[in-house]
């Protein structure tokens, strides 16, 4: 179903993760897999999504018959991509241009060559014959109704080769009928300046309307793309995370985030900025890669602070060290405690987890010294928030925050000469003024001691029933005496609804995930609202 747009039609955000973004290594899309995107990507609010090379492929054929039928499009118009006509033929004839058609996508891409050794040695055709094709199959496209836009690949590399001949392409598409014409840095290794440079010229010496399509292989993408709209480009062509061949494509959040935030253009719907981060993160899960932590608007750590300098300045005025509010991207802030954390840290860490720390100076202060001293060992709380509200209840409390106590616990590992193993572990603690002794098998020493934990707990708590251990992390910090070395483990839980990570460090690696356990469990039950032990 055509969408549409609250938007007009002065500037154009594309997006083409399920075509160019899909040539990632490690990305293997299914047709349900680019349902899913292009929903997301229509909820985000982009003008166009380009959906595949209908007729390449029998499953980007199928992908724009279910989408017709099975998406009900908001705000983006499906696109397909093809190229021209083959040489010698016409575009009514070309079996690839018929399907095009039959794609039913009333916007359609075509690629044409730009670059004058790409005409005569990959389509094997003269200079001349590629114009034609490219005349041909636009203007025969747009006598069918179809709105036609024309990706002129090697773009900046055959204009550095034959700039009148590139430039001839770009006049050749426009005056064919394109609507808009895109300049494509397919190799990747174009510079902002020179990128605003060449569209500057191009421009003026073409009259037509263009566009950019920026690979990232010099890791300027997003700033080509930019340096392209400041020199008049009202067409950007990206990627959800800025995935794409070799190492991606101009990232569609950054750019999109600087559009609106720094150049003050209205390129999505109302409301939608605010979903960038959201957005963001259901496309890493439907591709089946973790988002990255440091990607700029959107990462965990995109507004993460850390330096006891950076808290001080924030507590007073949280835009000294943010160039943003995290909120206008639907992120947010984040204090990370450590070693270098001050005064100011932890007091905001304890407001961000709710905590009051009434502007107690010797509580804060003891704090402070606690979160150093522990680092020190080899602990860490930037990761491992869960376990630093639990020492920050301790202190605060005067106490540690106890649901049972535990009196002993074992693993054992068991080798046996058919080469199988076993693991069990046992463990003796008291809860509720019950002593309990529970054993459990696992596939590992650790495995079998949360298993172990769950069969002695959940009678009393049932509430821990709901907890699944979903990540493990092991670290060996630096060697102390010898061979001997201390173990850092980080474990991540999740109830369903939520996830925390806790930190645990031993001189043993069952040691460490043995403490880690014991956090991730009494952290569930102070999340599930239970009241702990007196």
């Amino acid at each position: 179903m055509t969408a549409t747009s609250e938007l007009d039609d002065s500037f154009h955000v594309f997006d083409t993760t399920l075509r160019d973004g899909a040539q990632r290594e490690g990305i293997n899309l299914t047709v349900a897999d680019k349902l899913a995107i292009a929903r997301h990507l229509d909820d985000f609010g982009v003008g166009f999504i380009e959906g595949g090379w209908p007729g390449a492929n029998p499953r980007d054929t199928e992908f724009f018959a279910r989408a017709r039928q099975e998406i009900d499009f908001k705000h983006a118009q499906l696109v397909a991509f093809g190229s021209t006509r083959r040489a010698g033929a016409t575009a009514a004839e070309d079996h690839q241009v018929r399907a095009l058609l039959e794609s039913g996508a009333e916007v359609i891409t075509l690629v044409a060559k730009s670059h004058d050794r790409h005409v005569e040695l990959a389509l094997r055709t003269t200079l001349d014959e590629n114009l034609a094709m490219v005349a041909d199959t636009v203007s025969h496209l747009k006598a069918q109704g179809r709105r036609v836009f024309v990706d002129c690949e090697h773009f900046f590399d055959g204009y550095r080769a034959n700039p009148e001949y590139a430039k001839s392409v770009v006049r050749t598409a426009s005056e064919a009928g394109a609507d808009v014409v895109v300049l494509c840095d397919t190799n990747g290794g174009m510079l902002p300046a020179q990128i605003q440079a060449v569209v500057a010229t191009v421009l003026a010496d073409t009259g037509a309307r263009l566009g950019i399509h920026a690979q990232d292989d010099t890791g300027c993408a997003v700033a080509n793309t930019l340096a392209a709209v400041d020199a008049g480009a009202t067409h950007v062509q990206c990627t959800a995370n800025g995935y794409g061949e070799r190492v991606g494509n101009a990232n569609l959040f950054p750019v999109v985030a600087a559009l609106e935030l720094k150049y003050g253009k209205k390129v999505l719907p109302e409301g939608r900025l605010r979903e960038t981060t959201r957005i963001s993160h259901a496309i890493a899960e439907v591709v089946n890669l973790t988002p990255s932590t440091h990607q700029p608007y959107v990462g965990v750590s995109a507004f993460a602070h850390k330096a006891g300098l950076h808290a001080s300045a924030i507590k007073v005025d949280p835009d000294l060290y943010q160039h943003i509010d995290p909120e206008l991207v639907g992120n947010t802030m984040r204090m990370l405690v450590s070693d270098m954390a001050g005064r100011a840290s932890i007091e905001l860490k304890g407001k961000e987890l709710g905590i009051d720390l009434g502007g107690d100076r010797e509580l804060v202060g003891r704090v402070v010294e606690r979160v150093k001293e522990r680092e020190l060992a080899g602990y860490t709380y930037e990761a491992a928030d869960a376990s630093f509200e639990l020492l920050l209840r301790a202190e605060v409390e005067r106490r540690p925050l106890k649901y049972f106590e535990v009196e002993s616990w074992r693993a054992i590992t068991e080798d046996r000469p058919d080469g199988s193993h076993a693991n069990e572990a046992t463990v003796k603690l008291w809860a509720k003024g019950e002593r309990i002794v529970a054993t459990a098998e696992g596939n590992g020493p650790v495995n079998a001691l949360d298993r172990s934990l769950r069969v002695a707990l959940e009678k009393i708590y049932p509430e821990l029933a709901k907890l699944d251990l979903v990540d493990y992390k092991v670290r060996i910090l630096e060697g102390v005496h010898g061979t001997q070395s201390t173990t850092r483990v980080l474990i991540s839980t999740s109830d369903g609804t939520g996830e925390w990570a806790t930190v645990g460090v031993a001189e043993n690696v069952i040691a460490a995930s043995w403490q880690a356990l014991e956090d991730a469990y009494t952290y569930g039950l102070l999340r599930a609202g239970v009241a702990p032990a007196e």
